[in-house]
C-alpha cells in the first residue's frame, strides 16, 4: 500500500480507529508519563504465517507523531515464524502506548487474511484457477482487508457495487429470470462492463450462455454439477464458482477446471495471526 494510497483511502480510517480507541485522552498512559520521553519497542511474531499490514502499522504511529520511526527488513507478503524480530517502533512513549493495540489490530487482522489466503492459494498452484475474495468484510475495513488478500496471494473481485455488475439470485428474482436479468444488465451498463451472473442449477447455466453473460458463477453446485456446467458452456463466457469455499474444501475444487474460485472465508474467517510489541524501554 504506497503513500498515495495511504493518504487518500486510509488515514481517515485509521484515524477514525484511534478515536474509537482515544476518545479523549489515554488516561493510563497519562497517569505514568507525565512528558515526552524517547522509547523503543520490539515487534514480536507469534505465529508461523504471511506478514501483511507493514505500512498501516507504521502509519497508525505516525499519525499520532509523524517523528516516530518504524525499522524493519520485511515487506508485506513475506514469510515469518515464531519468535522473529519483525522490527522496532522508536519514539514518544506516550504514542507508543496509545496507538498500540489499534496498530496491532490492523497487523493482526490483515496477517491473519494474508495467511489463509495463501494456505488455500498454496493449494490451487499449478492449476489454472485463481483465488478471489468477495464483498464479506469488515465494514470500514474492506481496504486493508482485500489488500490482505493481494499479499496473500489470492486475486481481488469488485471492490464494490459501483465497480462491476455481479446479477445475484435475488436481482434476477426482480428482473423476472435469468434471460431478463441479462438484457436489462446490458442495456444499462456501459459496453466496456462485463456482466456476471450467479446461476444455480444446469437450467439457468443455459439460459446465461444463450442471454451472452461474460462471467458465469456456479453457486453452491456439487462438483459434478460444475463439470457439467463447463461443458455447456464451452468456452462461451468465463467461470466462477462459489459457496461455503473454505480451506477444509476447497481441494475438491481443484480440477473441474473453473477460470476462478471466490471465497468470502477469507476475509471474514480467517483467524489472526498473533503478533505482539514487547520490551518497551527508554532510550
Amino acid at each position: 500500500m504506497n503513500n498515495i494510497t495511504m493518504k487518500l483511502n486510509a488515514d481517515n480510517l485509521i484515524m477514525q480507529a484511534l478515536r474509537e480507541d482515544i476518545s479523549s485522552e489515554d488516561v493510563t498512559t497519562n497517569a505514568v508519563m507525565h512528558e515526552a520521553v524517547m522509547g523503543e519497542v520490539d515487534l514480536i511474531c507469534k505465529m508461523d504465517g504471511i506478514i501483511s499490514g507493514l505500512e498501516v502499522f507504521r502509519r497508525t504511529f505516525e499519525l499520532l507523531d509523524e517523528s516516530t520511526v518504524f525499522e524493519t527488513s520485511y515487506k508485506d507478503g513475506d514469510r515469518v515464524k515464531k519468535g522473529d524480530l519483525i522490527g522496532k517502533v522508536r519514539g514518544d512513549i506516550r504514542v507508543l502506548l496509545s496507538g498500540e493495540r489499534t496498530a496491532l489490530n490492523y497487523l493482526q487482522r490483515m496477517s491473519g487474511i494474508a495467511t489463509y489466503t495463501r494456505e488455500i492459494a498454496d493449494l490451487l498452484a499449478g492449476s489454472k484457477t485463481k483465488l478471489l475474495d468477495t464483498r464479506k468484510t469488515t465494514p470500514n475495513n474492506r481496504i486493508f482487508e482485500k489488500y490482505a488478500v493481494k499479499t496473500g496471494g489470492g486475486y481481488n473481485h469488485r471492490y464494490n457495487l459501483s465497480d462491476g455488475i455481479l446479477l445475484k439470485d435475488n436481482h434476477i428474482g426482480a428482473a423476472g429470470g435469468v434471460k431478463e436479468a441479462i438484457t436489462m444488465a446490458k442495456e444499462y451498463a456501459p459496453f466496456v462492463r462485463k456482466i456476471e451472473i450467479e446461476v444455480e442449477n444446469l437450467d439457468m447455466v443455459r439460459e446465461a450462455v444463450e442471454a451472452g453473460a461474460d462471467i458465469i458463477m456456479l453457486d453452491n453446485m456439487t462438483p459434478d454439477m460444475m463439470k457439467e456446467a463447463i461443458k455447456i458452456i464451452d468456452g462461451r463466457a468465463e467461470t466462477e464458482c462459489s459457496g461455503n469455499v473454505t480451506l477444509e474444501n476447497v481441494a475438491r475444487l481443484v480440477d473441474i477446471g473453473v477460470d476462478y474460485i471466490s471465497s468470502g472465508a477469507l476475509t471474514h474467517s480467517a483467524p489472526i495471526l498473533d503478533v505482539s510489541l514487547k520490551h518497551l524501554h527508554r532510550i
